[in-house]
Formats: structure tokens, C-alpha cells, sequence
């Protein structure tokens, strides 16, 4: 994310008019290096901060787009301050980069958009790395935007939430077909269940999908009994069976589905700013800082070996 003080990025807005458009887009929760972030985070590198882009630099700051309503990812805490591995690792991240952190609250189906806006510097809000979103297409390889660059941090995959008890027999994506079924608009998941309907008119089943601003709201539907089962990435569906939502109590159907990575968004154009993230990640990785963040939250399962560029599978 950059801000003011040439030589400015092509295209991008001044930092107060990024700021004003920020604010209007979701709500700003600032807080400085290193806050919240497990004992023994990364002192500064003089060297990762002078490969950041100049305008950073002298912003001294990141902006973060992230949607912050997917626990145990990002998620507002107590006092409604950013949360999650996602916000820890970001604190941490920066910490490295000798800069702060801004996190800007938004919808996810908002994200893109604001930063190939230049709202935002970049992105972390449990975006999953594959060739659509990195090349700007639709699941017909046609193209409808400028697509993003990634580095990859976590791997996880996609699991089914259905309502405790499993009341309608849900398995396997096939046991949808013939019912209705919740999930946050913009995902992975959205995607997947778009190849499924397609899957279940074959099989003449009806497969009714009902897109929601936030995870919270398609849980509540099959807490109501109003869809069969929601889908949503593995980490956030076991938070959920955890600690229940809105006194509802859920369980996990079936096996995991399409693994892969999730990957800190940039705009196309910024590949200094990408970069550098990404030796400032290696970093943590190499210092056990990146362990500790991830024991965390109890996401050890993901971890990765190493900062990877565009690397999905």
C-alpha cells in the first residue's frame, strides 16, 4: 500500500485522497509495529525496509484491505481491534519492514476493486492464490480485470459446515444436489459451487446457492434450517464447529476439497512492494516467528516452507 511523497506510483491516488476514499470503503483500525504479535518478533532490517517503495518508506505505514469478519483469520477482538493470524502475521511483517501497520475493513467482494484503487497496499484477508484472481479471469479464462500478484503464506483448503447432527446427510458435494446452499459471495467457494450447479442439472437436482455479505450470515442460514450446509475455508469452518455461532452449534461433512495456498494480494505494478513482503516473510519463517504466529491460532497444519511468488496448484 503506498501513500504520499514522489516519485509516486503510476496511477496512484495521493495518500489523502487514498485515505478519504479508504475511510468511506470500511472502517480504519491503526496500530503500530509489532502490536499483538507473539514475544520475539523480528527487529527491523535496514535492508528489507530500503527495498520498500519510496512512498512507503516515507509513510512509515501499510495499508491493509482485509475483511475482518472470518475468525480465526481476521476477525475483530476485543474493543473491536483487528485479530487473527492474518493481523498478527501482518504486525509482524511489519515489524521487519521497520514500518506500521493500517488494517482497512471492508467487504471481501470489495477488495479487488479497492486495491487496483490504490485504497489499499495490499491485501490479507484469506485470499486464496489460484489463476483467476492472479490473471483477471472468469472460470472461462475470459478476461475481466487486471488480476493480482500473490505471496503465498498458508495452505489450507475448503471444507462443508452443515448444522449439528448433519439433519439433511450431507457428505460430498454431490449430496447438495436437490437442496440449498450458504456462502460468502467473492470466494473460492462461490467459484466451486458454480461448477457444481452446473454438476447437479445434469444429474436433473436443482442446486440452490445463496451468496451473503459475511460468513456469520450463512452460517445463521443453516442454523436456521434455510440451506443444507455453508462453505468455507477449513480454518474458519473448525473455528466455527469450535466455538458455535449465535448459539447455534455446527459440524464438519466430508473430506477437505481443493487445497491450496492463500497468498498476500498485490496490484499488478507493485512488485517492489511484493518483494520485499515476501523477503520480510522468509524472514519470519527462517526466525521462527512465523511458527509462533501460526501455533497461535493453532494453524501449524499450514504452514509453509518458504515465501512463494504466484505459486498456486
Amino acid at each position: 500500500m503506498s501513500t504520499d511523497t514522489p516519485p509516486a506510483r503510476s496511477g496512484a491516488v495521493p495518500r489523502p485522497a487514498a485515505l478519504a476514499a479508504a475511510a468511506v470503503a470500511g472502517s480504519l483500525l491503526l496500530a503500530g509495529c509489532g502490536s499483538g504479535t507473539p514475544s520475539g518478533g523480528s527487529a527491523p532490517d535496514t535492508d528489507l525496509h530500503a527495498q520498500l517503495p519510496a512512498q512507503v518508506r516515507s509513510a512509515g505505514v501499510l495499508r491493509i484491505g482485509s475483511d475482518l469478519t472470518y475468525a480465526p483469520i481476521g476477525f475483530k477482538g476485543e474493543g473491536g481491534k483487528p485479530d487473527g493470524l492474518d493481523v498478527d502475521l501482518a504486525h509482524a511483517l511489519g515489524d521487519a519492514l521497520g514500518v506500521q501497520v493500517q488494517f482497512v475493513d471492508a467487504p471481501f467482494d470489495r477488495l479487488r476493486l479497492g486495491l487496483q484503487a490504490h485504497e489499499y497496499d495490499l491485501l490479507m484477508s484469506g485470499m486464496t492464490d489460484n489463476p483467476q484472481r492472479r490473471d483477471g479471469t472468469d472460470d472461462q479464462a475470459r478476461k475481466i480485470n487486471e488480476g493480482l500478484d500473490f505471496v503465498d503464506y498458508f495452505v489450507t483448503g475448503t471444507s462443508i459446515v452443515v448444522a449439528k447432527g448433519n439433519p439433511q446427510k450431507v457428505s460430498t458435494l454431490d449430496d447438495l444436489c436437490g437442496r440449498t446452499v450458504a456462502l460468502q459471495r467473492g470466494t473460492v467457494q462461490s467459484v466451486l459451487m458454480e461448477r457444481q450447479v452446473g454438476a447437479c442439472q445434469k444429474a436433473g437436482k436443482k442446486l440452490t446457492v445463496t451468496e451473503t455479505d459475511t460468513d456469520d450470515q450463512a452460517l445463521a442460514l443453516v442454523a436456521q434450517g434455510r440451506a443444507a450446509a455453508d462453505l468455507n475455508d477449513s480454518p474458519v469452518a473448525a473455528h466455527a464447529v469450535k466455538n458455535g455461532r449465535a448459539g447455534a452449534q455446527f459440524q464438519l461433512a466430508g473430506e477437505q476439497l481443493q487445497v491450496a495456498p492463500y497468498g498476500i494480494a498485490f496490484a499488478k505494478e507493485d512488485t517492489a512492494l511484493r518483494d520485499a513482503v515476501a523477503k520480510a516473510l522468509n524472514r519470519l519463517i527462517r526466525d521462527g516467528v512465523y511458527d509462533k504466529v501460526l501455533a497461535k491460532w493453532g494453524l501449524a497444519d499450514g504452514a509453509v516452507q518458504s515465501a512463494v511468488v504466484n505459486g498456486s496448484f
